[in-house]
């Protein structure tokens, strides 16, 4: 157990460290402009569509529950502010990371599990050719620019969806839903979610380099790799995600009617 332990804290602490190598390379020249361009354009063409259709029933059963225990309480003025605060502050960044490390980063885990075993990370190495600056910097800053849109695609696809069952299904007033969202909103709400999808996704981006840098060998290894990586990439980012939770509420009051 005591082994198993130590090898898991190596592992974070080898991750660690090349999250620190990428933002050590990031700034360096030269920077891989169209590379960073395609695998930006890689994780959006594979995550939009499923992120989109994820959004609209998870704002929907918020709505619905939420708007179910407020007419329960007697307070479903109060519907609006309560889903739209979830979906933007817990549910957008969340749906963001999954998708993203779920689809964007298990392909990228893949592809470079693959170089890794076909040699070609030693070859760069070999040429003189910084592997992290030339095939991690860019699938990293890809990750973390496509969570960042689609945590705004997300948000406002789920406030929507959430409006929608409310008024529509509910009998809920659209001036009660927005006057209660404006009254208890505000702008680091907004602030904390984008911090929050530029953190996973940058999380998600280490955790899929890192194993597709360290398969266990052959073809095997590097499905492997991939499982491993989804996993991990889960497990940290619900940690994450509580302790920034945590933080926020503790420094950021919330806003009064």
């Amino acid at each position: 157990m005591a082994v198993r332990s130590a090898g898991a804290f190596a592992q974070v602490g080898r991750m660690a460290t090349l999250g620190w190598e990428v933002l050590r390379a990031m700034p360096r020249r030269p920077f891989q402009v169209r590379e960073c361009i395609q695998q930006a354009w890689f994780f959006a063409s594979v995550t939009i569509l499923p992120t989109a259709l994820v959004a609209i029933p998870f704002g929907a059963v918020i709505a619905m529950q939420l708007g179910s225990l407020t007419q329960q309480i007697g307070a479903q003025s109060f519907t609006g502010a309560a889903s739209a605060l979830a979906i933007l502050q817990q549910a957008s960044p969340l749906i963001t990371a999954l998708l993203v490390a779920g689809a964007g980063g298990s392909a990228m885990c893949a592809d470079i599990g693959a170089r890794t075993i076909r040699e070609e990370i030693d070859a760069l190495e070999v040429l003189g050719i910084s592997p992290i600056q030339r095939l991690i910097v860019p699938r990293v800053i890809g990750a973390v620019l496509v969570a960042l849109l689609l945590n705004g695609m997300v948000s406002v696809v789920g406030v929507l969806g959430g409006y929608f069952f409310n008024v529509i299904l509910q009998g809920g007033t659209p001036g009660a839903y927005l006057a209660s969202f404006n009254a208890l909103a505000q702008l680091p709400d907004l602030w904390i979610s984008e911090f929050k999808a530029l953190l996973y996704g940058f999380v998600a981006g280490i955790v899929a380099a890192y194993r597709g840098l360290n398969p266990a060998g052959g073809p095997k290894g590097v499905g492997d790799a991939v499982n491993q990586a989804v996993v991990i990439t889960f497990l940290l980012l619900f940690l994450i995600n509580l302790v920034l939770t945590g933080i926020y509420l503790q420094l950021v009051p919330p806003k009064g009617l």
